[in-house]
């Protein structure tokens, strides 16, 4: 009965926002501070701990199997306090004994050290930011590190015992051409890594990129493009699978705690500015580092945006999300899970097919081909207008 029980549990993946940086990207947006006061690391520890502590009792159902560190730069916060939150997480959660366990990393801020200890707490997956080959353009975007650095970072992750490694990349950033991508793609692919992320620059609001855009040579949204299927074809070409719009990986190398994000599944997320989606509910948490940790030591509400959501916006959920990956979307899971007529979907997608924007596997289910996600914002809006004409059918309301 109790092996049953075990496999009867609802799979659960945990993310730790660690919101502090040695100094900030110019292009980050992402929640975190620079202030490297002891004893603000050492109250954040407390509250993200004394917050894991206050949740786990509420998962009796769950099994966590994935458990994701994020920032932030979690390397730079250090391997002791890392250590000390994924044992917390152990004692009140549980976690599966193969659960995948990530922590982020900039290649200045990892030791031989700290790499030995995190591999003995059970951390087996790394993912490391690189960015691109070029130390003037690293230079220009506020990154702490140059190539080389990267290089003997990945050096280190590997000698340490680590087999799952991701890199992460951005391509479109300034005085970025396209060879100049195509460089730095062939570059990385001689570290040899399972994974890699390869992300569009975005100018996010508030930035200094973004202030500063006017003065820069960015990739237009063409140039974008180009670069966005040159990856495609170089990563395919080196035995790299596009498993997700910007990720790629060797077989069985998928990230399997963002998937989470991408298929619907379950996540609880701590520290300031995480967010969960679990029982039912999304919610957040403050985006305020000193009210995190007042309010967890004063038992005050530290969460936001709270929310129920109703299965006719998973739905439209259903449609955005899934078919930002590969595994894409099925016409009998869409139905039974939704009430809702997948043919009227599926003509349209029909449609992208002959266009060379979809694809449908022999085992049914519907996904993008690489031109397809360059078109996914318009193709998923038009999906989600046939999806919302077909709630007035009556038997599928």
């Amino acid at each position: 009965m109790s092996l049953f029980s075990t496999q009867m549990k609802t799979p659960l993946g945990i993310y730790i926002h660690v919101p502090f940086c040695r100094s900030k990207c110019h292009y980050c947006d992402f929640y975190s501070v620079t202030d490297m006061d002891t004893q603000l690391h050492d109250g954040y520890l407390d509250a993200v701990c004394d917050h894991i502590r206050e949740t786990g009792p509420l998962t009796p159902g769950y099994r966590v199997d994935t458990v994701y560190f994020g920032g932030g730069t979690p390397s730079f916060f250090g391997a002791e306090g890392m250590a000390a939150i994924l044992g917390v997480i152990r004692r009140s959660f549980d976690v599966a004994s193969d659960a995948e366990i990530t922590f982020e990393a900039n290649p200045d801020s990892i030791n031989p050290k700290l790499l030995r200890r995190l591999r003995g707490e059970g951390f087996n997956r790394v993912s490391l930011g690189v960015q691109c080959c070029d130390d003037a353009i690293l230079q220009a975007i506020g990154r702490p590190h140059d190539y080389e650095m990267a290089v003997d970072a990945v050096k280190m992750i590997r000698r340490a015992g680590f087999k799952n490694l991701s890199l992460d990349l951005i391509y479109g950033l300034p005085e970025q051409d396209l060879e100049a991508w195509q460089k730095t793609l062939r570059t990385v692919l001689s570290l040899q890594p399972e994974h890699i992320s390869c992300y569009g620059l975005k100018l996010e609001e508030g930035t200094p990129l973004c202030q500063q855009q006017n003065q820069l040579r960015l990739a237009d949204d063409d140039m974008q493009a180009d670069m966005y299927l040159a990856t495609v074809e170089i990563l395919r070409s080196h035995g790299y699978k596009q498993y997700e719009i910007s990720n790629f990986c060797k077989r069985n190398r998928e990230s399997k705690h963002n998937m989470k994000y991408w298929t619907g599944g379950e996540y609880l997320g701590f520290g300031p500015d995480a967010s969960s989606d679990f029982a039912g509910k999304r919610f957040a948490v403050i985006r305020d580092l000193q009210g995190y940790i007042s309010g967890i030591r004063s038992g005050g509400q530290v969460l936001r945006d709270i929310q129920t959501v109703p299965q006719r916006e998973r739905a439209g959920e259903y449609l955005m999300m899934h078919l930002r990956t590969t595994y894409g979307i099925s016409g009998e899971e869409y139905e039974k899970k939704f009430l809702l007529p997948f043919a009227p979907i599926e003509k349209a997608l029909e449609q992208c097919r002959g266009r060379g924007h979809a694809l449908r596997g022999i085992d049914g289910r519907w996904h993008l081909t690489a031109e397809g996600f360059l078109l996914s914002n318009s193709i998923i809006t038009d999906l989600l207008l046939i999806q919302e004409k077909t709630r007035s059918i009556s038997r599928w309301k």
